[in-house]
Parts: structure tokens; sequence; C-alpha cells
């Protein structure tokens, strides 16, 4: 029998998900996440789950884990020092930017700072040229002089090193890297070449910085997470989610952190993908709320919308524009400070604000007993009727309502002179209209129109939300996924492993003849390839997707071309100008059919096969049980207060068995709300799908 375990940290739960390979059974598990030493939750929570499930960890062949490290790293700043190496005279790049205001009439602007400080950054002799020919050579002596200037008066752990026009050739750093190394093998180092070679400095300065100032952190807390697993016994694959929704060895992980921002969510968007072409649903929104933050995706024809850019440490909550630039691949999403443990709060308008800051795990919402005074989204549920205190997790955390109310009371309803139920539903309908808000927003800015698609609802905290926030978005029925509670854990072993990367190359198009395509492309290929092999995935295995960002020659923005995999050649030549009009016309409503055009990004995707229990995985539950649980007065604001709703027990619906709401669906990691009149049906694979009734 063989194993694999995938495991999301989030905010406030770490979940867990144990795959039996040889027929599809899913075991679930959930516990507190550790904010001081997140890898304590992933270790406890592993022992309990195997002994549980009476396995030993000797039958587990891979793991695999996705985490929010790197990204709260740069948010709080808690990274490495790290120092940066710059060509002479670019110091203040990072600084200057994009040079764009977020907000044009606020005199008191702040931007995010560098994580790199000006004190930090060394200027070296060396240059290259746009085409990567040499105009002057480095100077290597400079070079070790201000690392050892920076390493022994100013103590870095990590080296950035950053030099103008190394997209197109990375000699320069690579040599740089190689002196540093030799004499300093103690310091983490990284070249922008490297961890993306994209010809724009500002963002591949940014993004290289962001990646050796989470080095060492990486570096240790994976270090911990696999010397720990080795002494329990475990000898099988440890393998880590990037922001694209591909798995890559620990040790890849190791050298592009940077690529670990945003790895939790991006299992549950390619997972909503996978369920919805299953269940006939290939244009869906995939919303995931946990304790700490909701993020929508959207997905056209069962896959994520993808880019390659990414704005983290926002200043301003919600204001594109005021966080830091990376150049990673990533799947699109939105993400915004709601969830289970958001903290209500009466503002100095005398107007209740909800997250974006969150009670985490530590001391958590009111409710756990843990220290919390500050009622959250989850005491609020509580209150409402909606969560069982007595079976939350199974029954294994009890929930203290009493608590809950008392801390409603003296923040909230007690201030604006609410009853407690009023005060509380308040509180679940202002999160409820942010997070639609949020995704009306990231839609209508891609064009997307969700009112024809499904919502695919999972996370703690998402199923208690969902139908309400699809009644606002006027979306005609949401999928909750069985498992809804762990889905992203359970993502992470029904996914196929990938791994993507780029290279800028401007070429003219008209110079290029199918030779010289496949030329430019090979090397991504081979890349790809020997990552994918890293993650024990054989070359005869990967599925290669080719891309182009291609633009009329003179513009300063491109647009994505996807080629067929069907053609090749001369054939696919032939046909990449008629591609590059279709999506240019997508995008801007127009073409110049006369106009010469060139290839400015290339890039490559390489795909794993996807686990073969994939399409037939089973969430197990508690054996036997009665559909019916009895009854409990929730608050249904439509039916003006407390009703009796229907408690029903998720374990015992079989396929083709339905509920007319309004509901409680309970499993043990989540709650499903179902409203009055909603039809949810169960369908061949155990995911409910509810009408909406409008």
């Amino acid at each position: 029998m063989a194993f694999r375990i995938g495991v999301d940290i989030g905010g406030t739960f770490t979940d867990f998900a144990l795959i039996d390979d040889s027929n599809g059974r899913v075991a679930v598990h959930k516990v507190l996440t550790t904010p001081r030493d997140p890898s304590e939750a992933v270790l406890q929570g592993i022992d309990e789950l195997l002994a549980r499930e009476k396995q030993p960890i000797q039958q587990v062949v891979s793991v695999v884990h996705g985490t929010t490290l790197v990204t709260n790293a740069v948010i709080e700043r808690k990274g490495a020092r790290t120092g940066m190496l710059v060509t002479r005279g670019f110091r203040d790049v990072i600084d200057i930017a994009l040079e764009r205001r977020y907000d044009l009439y606020d005199l008191r602007l702040k931007l995010a700072q560098p994580v790199v400080p000006r004190l930090l950054r060394r200027e070296v002799d060396g240059r290259l040229r746009a085409d990567g020919s040499e105009e002057q050579a480095l100077s290597l002596e400079q070079v070790l002089s201000e690392v050892t200037n920076l390493r022994q008066q100013d103590d870095i752990q990590a080296l950035a090193i950053c030099f103008m026009n190394s997209y197109a050739n990375g000699r320069h750093e690579e040599a740089a890297r190689e002196a540093v190394a030799k004499r300093f093998p103690e310091l983490y180092l990284c070249t922008s070449s490297d961890v993306l070679p994209f010809m724009r400095e500002y963002e591949r300065w940014t993004t290289a910085t962001v990646n050796a100032y989470t080095q060492p952190m990486t570096d240790r807390y994976l270090g911990r997470l696999e010397s720990e697993l080795q002494r329990r016994g475990f000898t099988g694959a440890f393998l880590v989610m990037t922001s694209s929704g591909g798995a890559v060895s620990a040790a890849l992980a190791r050298r592009y952190p940077v690529r670990l921002i945003e790895s939790g969510p991006a299992a549950g968007a390619l997972m909503s993908g996978f369920l919805g072409v299953l269940a006939g649903a290939p244009n869906l929104l995939s919303f995931d709320m946990g304790g700490t933050t909701a993020k929508g995706a959207l997905l056209r024809d069962g896959q994520p919308l993808k880019k390659y850019e990414l704005e983290v440490a926002r200043v301003h909550e919600f204001k594109q524009g005021s966080g830091l630039q990376l150049r990673i691949p990533v799947i699109d999403m939105i993400e915004i400070g709601a969830g289970g443990g958001s903290l209500a709060q009466v503002d100095e308008r005398g107007l209740v604000k909800v997250g974006p800051q969150s009670a985490g795990a530590e001391p958590g919402p009111a409710c756990y007993g843990r220290g919390g005074k500050r009622p959250t989204s989850t005491d609020c549920n509580v209150l409402l009727g909606y969560l069982d205190p007595n079976f939350f997790l199974g029954g294994r955390m009890r929930l203290d309502a009493a608590a809950a109310g008392q801390a409603l009371q003296s923040e909230v309803a007690k201030p604006l002179s609410l009853e407690q139920d009023r005060a509380a539903f308040g509180v679940h309908e202002i999160l409820n209209e942010d997070v639609a808000r949020a995704f009306r927003i990231h839609a209508s800015e891609l064009g997307f129109d969700y009112r024809r698609c499904s919502m695919v609802a999972f996370g703690g905290s998402g199923p208690v939300h969902a139908m309400r926030i699809a009644r606002k978005l006027r979306i005609p029925d949401v999928i909750f996924p069985a498992g809804a509670g762990v889905m992203s854990a359970i993502g992470m072993l029904v996914t196929p492993v990938s791994f993507e990367t780029l290279r800028t190359r401007r070429v003219a198009l008209a110079e290029l003849d199918a030779a010289k395509l496949d030329a430019h492309f090979q090397p991504l290929i081979d890349q790809a390839s020997a990552f994918l092999k890293q993650a024990g995935i054989a070359r005869n295995e990967v599925t290669v997707l080719r891309r182009l960002d291609m633009r009329y020659r003179g513009q300063g923005y491109e647009v994505e071309v996807t080629l067929p995999a069907e053609l090749s050649g001369p054939v696919l030549m032939a046909a990449i100008p008629e591609l590059f009009r279709k999506a240019y016309s997508e995008t801007f409503s127009q073409t110049h059919p006369d106009a010469p055009m060139e290839v400015v990004n290339w890039k490559v995707e390489g795909i794993g096969p996807r686990p073969k229990v994939a399409g037939s995985y089973q969430v197990l539950g508690p054996a036997g049980g009665q559909v019916d649980k009895g009854t409990r007065k929730a608050y249904l604001a439509d039916k003006g207060g407390f009703l009796d709703c229907r408690v029903v027990n998720r374990y015992a619906l079989k396929p083709g068995d339905t509920v007319t709401g309004p509901a409680l669906i309970e499993e043990n990691e989540s709650t499903c709300l179902i409203g009055p009149g909603d039809r949810a049906q169960v369908d061949p694979r155990y995911n409910l799908i509810v009408r909406l009734a409008y």
C-alpha cells in the first residue's frame, strides 16, 4: 500500500489529507496552526492523522506541502538581513520603482519599502549591453571587496546579485556568484537572471531581493521538517507547492522561495477547475475562505487564469500599486482579509468594520477559549446558530458560545445599542458584502461574467458564507466539494506536478522560422523537465505547454499567445500571426494587420501526469449514522429571525439524495448553510450541487 499526504498551512488552521493510492480513499484532519513555529503543527497533524488511520509513516511515499511562510515573512518583514550587488549607477532602481502613484491626490502617500535598504546596496563596475554583449568587464575585485564589507560590517546573511541586462546574458552575475560563494560559503546567494530572466530591471531585481530575503528562513524551515520526518521513518519525496499550482522538490523550493508565495491557495483553485470539469461546469468562480483570508479565482474551461506578476505587502490594503511588484508565475486570484477569525469592531464613524485584522490561531476567536476577547466572524456564526458549538471539528474542539456573546456585546452590540442577534448578523453580512464586492471588481477587470458560471466554495468558513455571497453575485449554483473544509490539502494530492519558466528574448517574428522557434524553446523545456525530474517525474511523462508574449513592434505591452500542442514546424509558424491577432483583438478589440510583430518572452510549462486515483477519490467520514441530526434554530434574515432549520449529516448522504433549504449540512471540518428554497443534490462524486432559489 502507498499513501500520500497533503498539508496546507493557514493563518488559523493547518489542514491535512491522506490518500490511499490503491483505492482513492481520502482521510482528512485539522489542527490549530502554531504561528511561532508552523512546523510544529505540521508534524503534530501528520502524527495524529497516521495514528488515527493506523498507518506507519514508512507507507507514505510523498508529502506535498503548501505554506504561507514566505508571504508572511515579506508582509511582516521577518526575513534575513540581505545585501544587494548592483551595476554602478543603478543603486536606486528599486526605490524609483515604476514611478506610479496609486493615489494621485494623497500628499502623504506611503510606498512599500524594498526588503533591502539603501545602506545594504553596493555598486560595482561591469556592464552588459541589451543584446548580452560586454561593454565593460566585471570587476571581481570590487565584488569581493563590497561583499566583505557587507558581511563584516553589516552582518548580512543573504545576498542578491542584480546586474543590468542580465536577462540577455547572465555570465556577469554567475561569475560574481561563484567568486562570492568561494569566499563566503555560508552566505545565501541568488542572481536575478536565475530567479527569472525577465527584461524589466525593477521587477526582476525586486523579485531577486525577495528571493534572497526569504532563503535562510525557508531553508531552516524545510530542513527542520525534512529532518523530523526522516527521524520518524519517512523515506519518500518531500514536495512543496508553488504559486502557479505546481509542486517542486524541497531543493528547488530552497533555491526559489519567492515562488512559494500564495502556494496553498493555488492548489484550491486548481482543484476547483478539476471538480468543475467533472461536474460539467468548466467556467467557475473558486471561493476559498479560511480563518484569516478569502481568496477568489476565475476559471475558464476548467483552467484558472494565470499571470507572471504579483503584488505583495501592499501598504494600502486594496490599492493596486502600493506593494512590491514581483515577477513569478502565479494563478490570478484576489485575496482579502475576510475569514472566520476576522475581527469585528466599531470604527471612528460608528460603523461596523470586519477585518482585515484576524485573531489567527493565537489567541483565536473568543469562542475558542484560548484567551481571545474580541469578537470574530466565527463567534457571530456560533451565535447565529450556523455552527454547532458541540460539533466543531467533529466534536474534537468545543466552542464557548457565552464567551462569543460577551465579546460581541462589549465590542459591537452595546456601543451601537443593538440586540445581539442583529449585531451578529450585521457582522456576518458585512463580511459577505466585502467578499462579493472584491469578486465583482476582480471579475470586471478581467471581463469575466460570473452570472453564467458556477461557484465552488470551500475552506473552513467558505460553506457558511457561500450561498449569500452567490446570491449577491447572481450566481445560479454552488458546488460544495466533499471535504470542503480541507480541499486545498486534497487538491495537492490530485493535481499534477508542474513547473513553469520564462526567458526574455526579443526577436522579430519575420526573423523566425520553425527551427529557430524550437531552438529558443528547447533550453526552457530542458530546464522544466530537469526540475520535474527532481520531483520524480520522468522526461517521457512530461506534457509541455508553450506560450509566447508578443506585441506589435514599438509597443510597450505584450499579450500572451498559447501555441497549439498539435501544431509544429512550418504549419505552426504560419499559424502564429493569426493566433496573435486573435489574442490582441480579444484584449484591445482591434488589430493592426500590416504592423510588424515581435516575440518578447518565451514561456514553458512542464506538466506531469495526473494521479490515477484523481477521478475516483472519496473523502472518508464517520461510518454509519442517520441523515437527519434533528433541528437547530438559526438566524434567517429573509424570514425575520431565528427559525428551526433541518440539520443534516453529510456523511450519510448518498448520490441522488436531495436537501431543500433552509438546512445546515454538517461535516467535521465545515458546515454548509442552505437558504430557504435552495435545493441541494448529491452528485456521483458526493459533491453537493446547490441550485439557488431566486
